[in-house]
């Protein structure tokens, strides 16, 4: 079997792993290779044919390729190797990776560092046990939107989306747009999963009614979807006996949230975060195994792209820093989260690592009006800033200094939590 060595293995080539190649190679690693199991690079962006991509990143608005393309382009230019069609079927402690592909066969790959960028899939039905036959009708809308975007196929007429999240929000304004009738958006959580740009774009711009607290509970039809029920639940997330609604329709469309794709982080032994489904990452986005770095929705499951580029590209220099000097080990002081904070990235911190500033990342639990987003430096809060709202669909962001550290010489907690004044 073939035995390859490279100084920084890349696995995926979406957008966190084109921004952690060029990064990396840009911070004097030449040896690195890109591994990508679809037939093109880009990833998911490549179907997301709507625009709101780049803002951050490019200062302009651009289509889901559009974006890829100025990244894939920025790879080829600086002479990065990608193996397409090229799956990876396991990576070890020793970051010694064993992959296939029609060309190659099978083969290993010795690598200095590691990049785990998979990305995320969609949940499936079979993780929400709707009652109900197994008809034709029922996808995913992500599957949906590939039919659409990139295949030219409708998958059906009329149409009714269980889920708010983005991904969800966007196809219901794209079916509309294709000619179908998108009938109802059930939530099962009192809030959406969405931005609030897009509940306003493409739901309340198309008159598509969002039904808060409810869910699917029965769906009709054999051999296609004939029609679902939908029901408020309560407190408990159970059904409310006499609040069902009908829906005639011949598709139904699930949007229930995205999981980050780690079998390959467990076989390399990575510890896994219970809330994010991704690595506990430090300062450097490296995992609990050393020369292992994470990035991008496989880490955890990001609203905006520009903010999985800007993470990646960490990585890719962070990697290529460990492959030049491994880093002796230091602090590993935790980020612990509070009052409504559900995660926070990273979650362990070596002050000794930052460069110039650290930007932390996370999620709130529920819809906060008013509040103040606060973190403390052992007792002593040093972070306080009042947001009009915090939303679960919204990452919120706190930005420290190498300062911020410097004045805290004998910091042993940090401790993010949302209070009221």
């Amino acid at each position: 079997m073939k035995i390859e060595d490279f100084d920084i293995a890349i696995i995926g080539g979406g957008p966190a792993g084109l921004a952690a190649a060029a990064s990396a190679r840009e911070a004097g690693c030449e040896s690195v290779v890109i591994l990508e199991r679809d037939h093109e690079l880009g990833g998911i962006l490549n179907q997301c044919i709507h625009n709101g991509f780049g803002l951050h990143t490019f200062g302009e608005e651009l289509t889901g390729p559009e974006y890829a393309d100025r990244f894939i382009k920025k790879v080829k230019d600086l002479g990065i190797e990608h193996r397409l069609n090229t799956f990876v079927l396991n990576i070890s402690e020793d970051k010694q990776i064993t992959c296939m592909n029609r060309t190659d066969g099978l083969y290993t790959i010795n690598a200095k560092a590691v990049i785990l960028a998979m990305g995320c899939r969609e949940r499936s039905r079979g993780a929400l046990n709707i009652p109900g036959y197994r008809p034709a009708g029922i996808f995913s809308a992500g599957t949906a939107q590939r039919f659409v975007n990139m295949e030219g196929y409708m998958p059906g007429r009329e149409v009714v989306i269980l889920g708010s999240g983005d991904i969800g929000l966007i196809m219901a304004r794209r079916m509309m747009l294709e000619g179908a009738k998108v009938k109802v958006v059930a939530e099962i959580m009192p809030f959406s999963g969405g931005l609030k740009r897009n509940i306003v774009q493409c739901l309340d711009d198309y008159g598509i009614p969002l039904k808060l607290s409810h869910t699917v509970v029965d769906i009709e039809g054999r051999e296609r979807v004939e029609g679902v029920t939908i029901a408020e639940v309560d407190s408990h997330m159970k059904p409310i006996p006499g609040t069902e609604e009908h829906y005639s329709c011949d598709t139904l469309l699930l949007s229930v949230g995205l999981i980050p794709e780690n079998e390959l982080s467990l076989s390399a032994g990575v510890e896994l975060h219970p809330v994010t489904k991704g690595a506990f990452v430090n300062e450097s986005l490296e995992t609990s195994v050393p020369g292992i770095f994470a990035c991008g929705n496989v880490l955890h499951v990001h609203d905006l792209v520009d903010f999985v580029s800007e993470e990646a590209a960490t990585a890719g220099r962070n990697a290529a820093s460990f492959v030049k000097s491994t880093p002796k080990k230091g602090q590993n002081i935790e980020v612990e989260t509070q009052g409504g904070v559900t995660y926070c990235v990273p979650s362990f911190i070596d002050p000794a690592k930052i460069d110039d500033k650290l930007t932390l990342r996370m999620r709130v639990n529920n819809v906060y009006k008013g509040k103040y987003l606060s973190l403390y430096f052992d007792d002593e809060r040093i972070k306080h800033k009042k947001r009009p709202v915090m939303a679960p669909g919204e990452m919120e962001s706190i930005e420290l200094t190498k300062a911020d550290f410097d004045a805290a010489s004998s910091l042993k907690k940090i401790t993010i939590k949302i209070e009221d004044k």
